[in-house]
């Protein structure tokens, strides 16, 4: 049976936010069972927010989670990273409002676990299993989960940029399928977009060490790490937005033309169609293609 799991110590990096430009500090803690994955800014207050649907925020170019006037923003690389290496309780503690960009990809993030470590807890962890499709359409662009007993992507973009009128990836996502062709893949924009984001107020720390940029016939900085890294990343922004759902998910997930706001849509479809999944809590850990790292339970940390 699957437990939930922690990380053995706490870890931390420094980056740039890529919408804000500001220096970030993060730092991963451990953290008791049943807390989840739990972000807090620094400062007095300490106002921790749940990386749940109930706390999204408004979604421009990145995913946002916001407590009052407490935003914290471009959470889905590092959610991607957390919930696919199976890390199901953590405590992130950033001294600014945005997660750190990195070079754009998960990769750094999949270190910082790595480096941290992963035990067990005294708890199984639970699954929400897609039991009937559930979907989300506008204007062409669609998002479904259909049932599957482990997670699988099928992702397609298509945009009007001669690389990218078509690409499609599909995987089963596991931790290695994750690490090898998912993670390393980094976000993107179009050359002609930039100026406008920054006026703004958007991609201030955007740059091409953590971003690929895409002029009128091809990308400014090249080489590319795979030659479908977009629609990579696209997978990788869907699994980061699918951790809000708090429980890891077990369906078929199938996007066309996606995007933060779609896959935001399409977990709070799954929320409200409860009798569309249920709850399952003994997974076959091979299947899973866990990897955790064994070692005595040790008495648990509390968020507080």
């Amino acid at each position: 049976m699957r437990l939930q799991t922690t990380l053995k110590k706490q870890v931390s990096c420094v980056g740039v936010g890529l919408h804000s430009g500001r220096r970030v500090k993060l730092t991963l803690n451990p953290a008791s069972v049943d807390t989840g994955i739990v972000f807090r800014r620094a400062g007095p207050d300490r106002i921790n927010i749940p990386a749940t649907a109930h706390y999204l925020g408004r979604i421009n170019h990145a995913t946002c989670l916001a407590s009052g006037e407490t935003k914290i923003e471009t959470v889905e690389h590092l959610l991607a990273a957390l919930r696919t290496l199976s890390v199901d309780n953590v405590l992130i503690e950033l001294d600014a409002a945005e997660v750190p960009i990195m070079d754009g990809s998960a990769s750094p993030f999949v270190y910082l676990i790595r480096e941290a470590g992963i035990r067990e807890q005294k708890a199984l962890q639970s699954f929400i299993r897609i039991t009937h499709p559930v979907s989300v359409e506008h204007e062409g662009r669609l998002i479904a989960a259909y049932p599957s007993e482990k997670l699988r992507v099928t992702y397609t973009i298509n945009f009007d940029h001669p690389m990218l009128r078509h690409q499609e990836y599909s995987l089963e996502v596991n931790e290695t399928s994750f690490i090898e062709e998912i993670a390393p893949a980094r976000t993107f924009g179009f050359q002609e977009s930039v100026e406008e984001l920054r006026q703004n107020g958007l991609a201030l720390g955007g740059s091409l060490d953590n971003a690929l940029v895409l002029n009128e016939t091809g990308v400014l900085n090249d080489p590319l790490r795979f030659q479908d890294e977009f629609v990579r990343h696209k997978i990788l922004d869907v699994l980061g937005d699918l951790a809000l759902l708090d429980k890891p998910l077990l369906a078929h997930i199938v996007a066309v033309r996606g995007g933060h706001s779609l896959h935001a849509e399409l977990v709070q479809e799954i929320l409200d169609a409860t009798d569309r999944w249920e709850l399952a809590t003994a997974p076959d850990p091979a299947e899973m293609a866990l990897d955790i790292a064994r070692e005595p339970v040790l008495a648990e940390p509390t968020v507080g």
